[in-house]
């Protein structure tokens, strides 16, 4: 009896040596270098215990540390396929602005002082398209060099020569103002621009070039060209009382200011009164011309009109406060979207800023030509357009302040947030 008795204990001490021995041989970790850090399974050792009373126990456990670990390695293989890696996103190209003007004699100051006004207030970069006689290349060239490193860096500018194409190009230069039909020509000498604003020299940008630029995103399928109406009334417009050839809608259009898609225009064929079938921008320019020169007083802006007489639906119209004129007030205050909105665009044409007969339009043109690049807009640009207008509430325009300064306002306050306050939170 004593004998089973120590020999039952003797199977026990060796099943529970067996044990810790199976143990600490399962978890011990293979050392660096070996096979089972490349990422093969971990080395298990199974003794051979098939003749004790234990063998089943090390049995199911062996089976159990092995679905284990196949079920880990599957889970794994999961997560790599359910959470691939992303590919970096490719930065895509920041879009540029096109802003066009064409300058003879002498405007070259008033042509900078445009494009001043065009970089002072926008987000995106901008490229000028500078369209010169010779003898000002280098006067441009000169005055924007001298502009500060913070403005200069948003913009890229070329000088081109005055081209006329197609027909005579002195008669051409001499249509209206000198080398003002050049802007018919931009579809055929910057074919590789595919939308642009231009605009005359007398212009003034009172808010961001970038909210007129997205008119672009309005154009349906047959629009190419946008423009403010040349009158609002046309009972008291010139079209309607003096034009002695065909004009768009029932006051005409203004084409001081034209926003384009460059690309639709060179495509399109356009219905014209001359051929039964349709022609080309290019083909249609100089015939039109040879038709109209003798009945047309307004040159280029004249033959746009015409154009789009006879293709209404290729002109988005914006409103007024897009090319506000002494027009809208000289005779009171006819443009209700100004009103509303304030002046976006200043156009300052008939010479306001030369001499005394609209101080409201001059006070404008004198504050941004004179501005010294800081960034604090509220004093040295605000307050003394306010202290200028004062001196012109005697006037039309003078009368209506709410009109041109609400607008320039608003532009002054989302400047002064995007430079100040932005500025001030990124080094909190």
């Amino acid at each position: 009896m004593r004998f089973r008795w120590k020999l039952l204990g003797s199977l026990l001490c060796l099943s529970g040596l067996l044990l810790l021995l199976y143990r600490l041989l399962s978890t011990a970790q293979p050392p660096p270098g070996s096979t089972s850090s490349q990422g093969s399974p971990p080395l298990i050792i199974t003794p051979n215990i098939s003749g004790s009373p234990a063998a089943g126990y090390f049995r199911a456990l062996h089976d159990h540390m092995t679905r284990r670990r196949d079920k880990k390695k599957e889970e794994e293989n999961w997560t790599k396929v359910r959470a691939p890696q992303q590919k970096p996103k490719t930065p895509t190209p920041e879009e540029w602005m096109h802003l066009a003007v064409v300058a003879c004699g002498d405007r070259v100051e008033e042509t900078v002082t445009m494009l001043k006004s065009a970089v002072l207030f926008s987000f995106k970069k901008i490229k000028f398209h500078i369209f010169a006689e010779d003898s000002l290349k280098s006067d441009f060239q000169k005055k924007l060099e001298k502009w500060p490193r913070q403005i200069s860096r948003k913009i890229e500018y070329k000088i081109y020569p005055i081209t006329f194409p197609v027909g005579n190009a002195q008669e051409w230069k001499k249509l209206f103002k000198p080398c003002a039909a050049q802007r018919l020509f931009l579809p055929m000498l910057l074919r590789y621009v595919d939308s642009l604003l231009y605009v005359d020299t007398d212009v003034l940008f009172l808010r961001p070039l970038d909210h007129i630029w997205a008119f672009l995103r309005r154009f349906n399928d047959t629009q190419l060209a946008a423009m403010a109406p040349e009158h609002e009334i046309s009972k008291i417009g010139w079209y309607s009382r003096f034009a002695r050839h065909p004009f768009y809608g029932t006051a005409g259009v203004n084409s001081g200011v034209m926003l384009m898609n460059l690309t639709r225009i060179r495509n399109q064929q356009f219905k014209n009164n001359m051929i039964p079938g349709g022609l080309t921008w290019e083909e249609m320019l100089h015939p039109l011309y040879q038709k109209y020169k003798n009945y047309i007083t307004w040159g280029d802006q004249d033959l746009l009109n015409i154009i789009f007489y006879f293709n209404p639906e290729m002109l988005y119209v914006f409103p007024c406060h897009w090319n506000y004129r002494p027009d809208h007030c000289m005779y009171g205050s006819n443009c209700k979207a100004a009103e509303e909105e304030g002046v976006s665009i200043l156009h300052g044409n008939r010479g306001v800023y030369r001499d005394e007969k609209q101080p409201a339009f001059k006070a404008f043109y004198e504050v941004i030509r004179d501005y010294p690049f800081d960034d604090n807009l509220f004093q040295s640009m605000y307050f003394p357009l306010q202290s200028k207008f004062l001196e012109s509430v005697h006037t039309l325009c003078g009368r209506i302040p709410q009109v041109f300064l609400k607008q320039i306002e608003k532009t002054m306050k989302m400047m002064y947030e995007r430079r100040v306050v932005v500025h001030i939170r990124s080094h909190v």
